[in-house]
């Protein structure tokens, strides 16, 4: 099985709760995620423009309002603007609401290539996943081997079910 392949397969696990909705710029046309999402069907895929604050604004919108969002982001460097978002409203939501409000999703965030053809350069291949880790108060899963792709993402949904949320880091260049 290959890297690419688990990704894909995870994602189709993920698909079969109703709720769950795949959020993100290029998710419905172009790459749909980088091909690991031409088998989820169109109303699961919510495309967005190119503008990260405003997916995991929408994603926690959509959380509230009772459904599951995979906010997919293609490359981790531009995750630095939604840190707003993720780090004082997802991550803080439900202290500052007094557990009034608890908005969960899964981030589906990649690391650019470095080692495959067109190389992206050194503002497309940043991994902030320890910074990150850092800053909020959920799991940052970085994934190396095809073999994690199914138990880290079966965890993720598990916390999605119970009201948490989880990032997922995964690799371009072991694609």
């Amino acid at each position: 099985m290959s890297y690419k392949y688990a990704i894909t397969s995870a994602m189709q696990s993920l698909a079969y709760d109703p709720k769950i909705r795949f959020v993100g710029y290029g998710v419905k046309i172009g790459g749909q995620a980088l091909g690991t999402l031409k088998e989820i069907k169109e109303e699961q895929l919510v495309e967005t423009p190119v503008a990260e604050n405003l997916m995991v604004g929408m994603a926690i919108g959509m959380s509230l309002a009772g459904l599951k969002p995979v906010v997919f982001i293609e490359r981790m460097d531009f995750i630095l603007n939604a840190l707003d978002a993720i780090v004082n409203h997802l991550s803080q939501a439900k202290a500052i609401s007094r557990g009034e409000f608890s908005p969960a999703m899964i981030l589906r965030v990649v690391v650019g290539n470095r080692a495959k053809p067109l190389f992206t350069g050194p503002t497309h291949t940043q991994d902030f996943s320890h910074c990150i880790a850092g800053m909020v108060g959920f799991p940052v899963r970085q994934v190396t081997r095809e073999t994690e792709f199914a138990p880290i993402y079966d965890h993720a949904k598990a916390c999605l079910d119970r009201g948490e949320s989880t990032m997922v880091v995964e690799y371009k260049d072991l694609m």
